[in-house]
């Protein structure tokens, strides 16, 4: 299929200089960067976009730079931000790059065998660490006026409000950018800058040094930003923490978790941006979506899809089998590792093993793990049937004792579908 009628088909294209562009990818033999600063050790689900585009760009046949903000990194993009990033050290951005190169193999073919459109990584500290600031003004900083530069949204967001100013330092960010693809332009004939709709004022000030220092033309093309109903953008997990592509900061299963649960209006525009899946097959999912929500086909596809591109499919298939296991007698069978992320949100208490040698009466196990009210509750609950030791449902009168624990330490404490407690047996 064109790269045109993909990208259009899955809503790719927010803003473009050039409305000719998706043909020449079509064709193929464009190289097109995105850069990345290295704000933390790992990218991110917000970055994550960038790279299937950039995938999908290589897929057909063009030539995808991946530009690691070394020096960009030390001054802070402000677009859009209500106030101005810390500053890192030089030693922290070098530690996040080496970081964020190990990730991008799993998107990018880096290797000879991709021919001319064999991926590059290359770092903007190379350029802007060396460039003295005279020559940096005379060379980049003549092409705009300040009027120009302060008439971009980005900037104006901040300039606008009384309580954040802007600084100088965050202020020449634009220029750096727009000196990136210029470098780019010129040393690796790069003609197309990728980004998120917040990154359209500093493209165009990257096409726009292109064509006054060389003449020659070069082209932008942005993607809508995922918001959330509430405007928020996607890509944090309820608490407000970033969902990370690194599995040490952000487990296959969070992610998968994270997917799973992602809001039947969203998930349409989830499938085209953060899947290969076919066409007809995200259409079948929408309308599995329409036709019977409940089931959640669509999220499950999501989920499985996203986190075998991130992660692997043998660690999709096992963030599946944790997540069934959840509610499941099989949580005794995961590895201690994985037992505890599941149960990673769910408050716990520490008990004496001695306590648990014959037998705890399982009311009191509840009122003491704040499950129930009362012991008398706790037993209309266990009568009930709603009460769950491992998830095996607990009989009437029975104890909890050092058979029921897990790895030989935990106890997972269930009342109902959702009221989970982890007891640590010390």
């Amino acid at each position: 299929m064109p790269l045109r009628d993909d990208w259009e088909f899955r809503g790719l294209v927010h803003q473009t200089t050039d409305e000719t562009l998706l043909d020449r990818l079509s064709a193929g033999g464009v190289t097109a960067y995105i850069g990345f600063d290295p704000t933390a050790a790992s990218l991110h689900l917000g970055n994550l976009l960038q790279l299937c585009n950039l995938r999908r760009l290589q897929m057909a046949g063009n030539r995808p730079i991946v530009l690691a903000g070394g020096g960009t990194g030390m001054i802070g993009d402000p677009s859009f931000k209500a106030v101005e990033r810390p500053l890192l050290t030089p030693q922290q951005i070098a530690a996040n790059v080496e970081g964020i190169r190990e990730q991008l193999s799993r998107f990018l073919d880096f290797t000879s065998g991709a021919g001319a459109s064999r991926a590059l990584l290359l770092n903007n500290a190379s350029w802007l660490t060396t460039i003295p600031l005279t020559d940096f003004l005379r060379d980049v900083g003549k092409h705009f006026t300040v009027n120009q530069m302060v008439a971009k949204d980005s900037v104006k967001s901040r300039l606008d409000r009384d309580d954040v100013g802007l600084s100088f330092t965050e202020f020449s960010y634009m220029l750096l950018q727009a000196y990136d693809f210029l470098r780019l332009n010129v040393d690796h004939g790069c003609t197309l800058q990728l980004g998120g709709s917040d990154q359209w004022g500093n493209i165009t000030m990257g096409t726009e040094l292109i064509r006054k220092s060389t003449g020659r033309s070069a082209a932008g093309l942005t993607s809508p930003l995922l918001l959330r109903a509430d405007g928020t953008k996607f890509g944090k997990s309820e608490s407000g923490a970033n969902i990370w592509l690194d599995a040490a900061m952000t487990s296959p299963f969070e992610m998968h978790q994270f997917f799973l649960n992602a809001e039947d209006a969203m998930t349409p525009a989830l499938l085209r941006f953060f899947t290969f899946l076919d066409h007809d097959a995200i259409r079948d999912l929408d309308e599995a979506t329409l036709r019977a929500p409940q089931e959640r086909r669509a999220q499950r596809a999501l989920a499985h899809a996203v986190v075998t591109l991130v992660h692997g499919e043998e660690a999709a298939e096992g963030a599946q089998r944790a997540g069934e296991a959840l509610f499941q007698p099989s949580i005794a069978e995961l590895d201690e590792a994985m037992l505890l992320t599941i149960v990673a949100d769910a408050p716990s208490s520490t008990i004496a093993r001695s306590q648990f040698e014959s037998g705890v009466d399982a009311a009191e196990l509840l009122v003491r793990c704040e499950l129930a009210k009362s012991k008398a509750e706790a037993r209309r609950f266990i009568d009930q049937g709603g009460v769950y030791v491992n998830n095996v449902r607990l009989a009437p009168e029975e104890t909890v004792g050092l058979e029921s624990t897990l790895h030989g330490r935990y106890i997972v404490l269930r009342r109902g579908r959702r009221e989970l407690h982890l007891v640590v047996v010390a």
